[in-house]
């Protein structure tokens, strides 16, 4: 990634960044997601248009203003639960620009992103998404963007998970680390389908699971 971009330069921070992800809910429950910047302006959104999680096969990340940054693409079939990342909107023999493979084991799962280039670059995906407590480290182990529950300021209480914190370092991309949220959504959703189809209690992203 030339200096830290992936997707646009204009979500790559001098500083740390604290975003807050907020789940919407203009069709059904959990559709889309609006972020917002430090000030409270809106500064990415999704839109889903699909009533079950299932269908969302693909999503698109947008800015404030509706321009495409960055579709992410489930990828079927696939032995694992794989996604691929496309700049802007995807187009047909596109080539991606990252992937995020999940493979599983009985009870612990790892996620890894491959992002492509030359050189490429990995990042691992340790924590729980569905407690909203996820870190994203590269290839040599340093936090790159954090996934955290979201306190209120004023009432220091803690806010439910429909919203949370999305921190990135200096030098990542935003947009990038977004697009791993919807990614992380999407296998979260599907984790929830297998416990009420199967009565499971579910993964959490482990990385010390053998693949």
């Amino acid at each position: 990634m030339k200096d830290g971009t992936l997707v646009e330069s204009e979500f790559v921070y001098e500083q740390e960044t604290h975003l807050t992800v907020s789940k919407t809910s203009v069709f059904f429950a959990g559709d889309g997601f609006i972020v917002y910047g430090c000030k409270g302006e809106v500064v990415l959104r999704v839109d889903s248009y699909a009533q079950d999680a299932r269908d969302s096969c693909e999503l698109v990340l947008m800015d404030p203003n509706g321009r495409c940054l960055l579709t992410v693409r489930r990828k079927r079939p696939s032995l694992h639960q794989r996604w691929e990342g496309f700049v802007g909107e995807r187009k047909d023999g596109q080539k991606h620009i990252f992937s995020v493979r999940r493979s599983s084991m009985i009870g612990r799962s790892t996620v890894t992103v491959e992002v492509l280039g030359d050189p490429g670059e990995e990042y691992q995906i340790e924590g729980s998404f569905l407690q909203r407590s996820c870190t994203i480290f590269d290839s040599e182990k340093k936090l790159v963007a954090e996934i955290k529950r979201k306190v209120d300021a004023s009432t220091h209480t803690m806010l439910g998970k429909d919203v949370f914190a999305l921190c990135v370092k200096p030098g990542f991309d935003a947009a990038f680390a977004m697009g791993l949220v919807l990614v992380l959504d999407q296998i979260n959703a599907d984790d929830q389908i297998n416990v009420d189809d199967y009565g499971d209690d579910g993964v959490v992203v482990d990385p010390t699971a053998d693949v």
